[in-house]
């Protein structure tokens, strides 16, 4: 099922439904509809190329990060645990790689390691499996452990979650263990871009949630320069990621 939701997903994405416009666009000067198919084609450029253009993907995404900016951790509230997200790092060391590799969202990690060093909460869950078509067979949780361990944390304050897959997955994997441990606050470590969908799913439980964003990735820019405005390939994946969380928070919405 996860994965029917993943391919149907792809479709909305502005890449694919922008190449099958052009699809369409191609197909009906055939069946005689030349200036549709014309006007279609110019749509489909279009889009694709509102969700490439920098100033565009920036706009998007400073929508999402915007509504919970970082803190100083020494002006964080104390709670009875940290749980950081996954999403961080690569799960798996195959034969190409020794070690696992970073992705640019391990600041959540890193994040993690400062709370807990700065005596903000005594507990860090780190929640991540890994999805079964990656060719990753180790949970994401065992890696972000591994490398809590390095900054510091002792294994003795690391809960490990490994089984999810989703963010929905993350807050009711985790629910259980933390209430074994008797949590009632938690302090929510995920990137910017992620924090408000994440942020309402565990809002909608009985714990008292104090979001801990980080991983920024917008900053002010000259949007006159001429080079913000022309199609870019990491704009258009950086637009795509802001896409899926807003398409994201719409199914939670729908699922309740």
């Amino acid at each position: 099922m996860l994965l029917i939701v993943k391919i149907i997903a792809q479709f909305a994405y502005p890449l694919l439904m922008a190449l099958l416009l052009s699809v369409i666009a191609a197909i009906l000067p055939w069946r005689g509809h030349r200036r549709g198919g014309g006007l279609l084609l110019v749509v489909a450029i279009g889009w694709l190329w509102l969700w490439s253009t920098p100033v565009f993907s920036d706009w998007l995404r400073a929508t999402l990060e915007r509504r919970n900016m970082p803190v100083l951790v020494e002006r964080m509230p104390s709670a009875d645990a940290i749980v950081v997200l996954g999403g961080a790092v690569v799960a798996a060391a195959p034969p190409e790689r020794l070690y696992p590799d970073l992705g640019a969202a391990v600041d959540r990690v890193w994040h993690a390691a400062r709370l807990y060093q700065a005596g903000k909460a005594p507990l860090v869950l780190v929640s991540g499996g890994y999805l079964p078509w990656s060719g990753i067979d180790r949970p994401e949780a065992e890696v972000m452990v591994a490398l809590l361990q390095r900054l510091g944390v002792p294994a003795t304050a690391i809960q490990p979650e490994p089984r999810s897959r989703t963010t929905r997955e993350n807050r009711d994997n985790s629910l259980p263990l933390l209430r074994t441990r008797g949590v009632r606050s938690i302090l929510l470590v995920t990137s910017a871009l992620h924090m408000p969908r994440a942020l309402a799913l565990f809002q909608a439980t009985d714990l008292r949630v104090i979001p801990a964003p980080t991983d920024v990735e917008v900053i002010p820019r000259d949007n006159a320069h001429p080079l913000r405005w022309l199609p870019d390939a990491q704009a258009l994946a950086d637009s795509t990621r802001a896409f899926k969380e807003y398409l994201g928070r719409w199914v939670d919405q729908l699922l309740g």
